[in-house]
């Protein structure tokens, strides 16, 4: 877009895609770590007398990193709280790779 537009065209183009994206992508994201709270009552499966599984070890920190971006995203949309520390996008997009990462090694 830079290389057609000037660059006053496109500040506006951004933000117009910009506001459309925060509409959108929060809800998104609930639904997302709704449906994952969700199915992993139903995929954790029964827990060994003697340790997790590698399987369910994974999963569970996967949880632990969706329930993190999902009430922190809860708590900035619905109830206007912003985060009193890691304000910038850094930390949830750096556990969104991760989150992506582990999914990958759990079916290795």
């Amino acid at each position: 877009m830079t290389q057609s537009l000037s660059s006053e065209e496109h500040a506006r183009a951004r933000e117009a895609i910009m506001i459309h994206v925060r509409k959108v992508v929060p809800y998104a994201l609930f639904t997302a770590v709704g449906t994952g709270m969700y199915l992993i009552t139903q995929v954790f499966g029964e827990i060994s007398a003697e340790r997790l599984s590698s399987f369910q070890t994974l999963l569970l920190i996967k949880a632990v990193f969706g329930l993190w971006l999902g009430v922190r995203g809860f708590s900035q949309k619905v109830l206007r709280i912003n985060p009193w520390i890691f304000k910038t996008h850094t930390l949830p997009f750096v556990f969104v790779v991760i989150i992506i990462i582990l999914s990958q090694l759990m079916y290795l």
